[in-house]
């Protein structure tokens, strides 16, 4: 693989990581307490329980990575879909943001030469390259259900994180004015 094309995609894997946190982080910010320990019904999870489970996954992939993307001896998967009585909700932000921390100094340790090489997820062998695509697609899974959880919540409350309904005519415009063309 040219290391000019691993260089850019690492560069934009991080970008989108970035994308990805700051989306779930603002529709957060918009809820209360209750909000983020809100179960829709017993097959749901609540933006606490997401979270929580985001951080494992995020620990376990990113902790050691590329030397192992296997999840550790000491990961619980299945707790990390119950919300114990003593998590609180700063408790899990903590959580949530170590596991970043994990995802970021794993991708800013790689070199282009790394991207080709073999890590071994559940009995799944992948390259570096294919790994960070399969996290990045799990992440956006959840944050996804992150965002809609908290619009549902907020409801007319909800400040939109794009462009809001019916907004387009005023909101593209402005937004392709800003943008810059990447080099070529």
């Amino acid at each position: 693989m040219p290391d000019a094309f691993a260089s850019h995609y690492l560069n934009d894997a991080v970008r989108q990581f970035r994308s990805l946190k700051g989306l779930a982080d603002s529709a957060m910010a918009q809820i209360n307490d209750e909000c983020f320990f809100t179960v829709l019904d017993e097959e749901a999870n609540s933006i606490a329980i997401l979270l929580k489970h985001m951080a494992g996954s995020m620990r376990a992939r990113w902790g050691a990575f590329p030397a192992t993307a296997d999840d550790p001896p000491d990961r619980h998967r299945d707790g990390e879909f119950v919300i114990e009585e003593r998590e609180t909700k700063s408790a899990l932000i903590e959580r949530w943001e170590m596991g970043w921390q994990y995802l970021f100094e794993a991708l800013a340790r790689l070199t282009p030469e790394d991207m080709a090489k073999t890590v071994h997820i559940r009995e799944t062998s992948l390259s570096v390259l294919e790994a960070i695509n399969r996290q990045l697609t799990h992440y956006a899974y959840h944050v996804g259900q992150i965002v809609f959880l908290a619009k549902h919540l907020r409801s007319g409350a909800w400040r939109s994180l794009s462009i809001p309904r019916s907004q387009s005519a005023q909101c593209i415009p402005k937004q392709r004015a800003s943008e810059t063309k990447p080099d070529t």
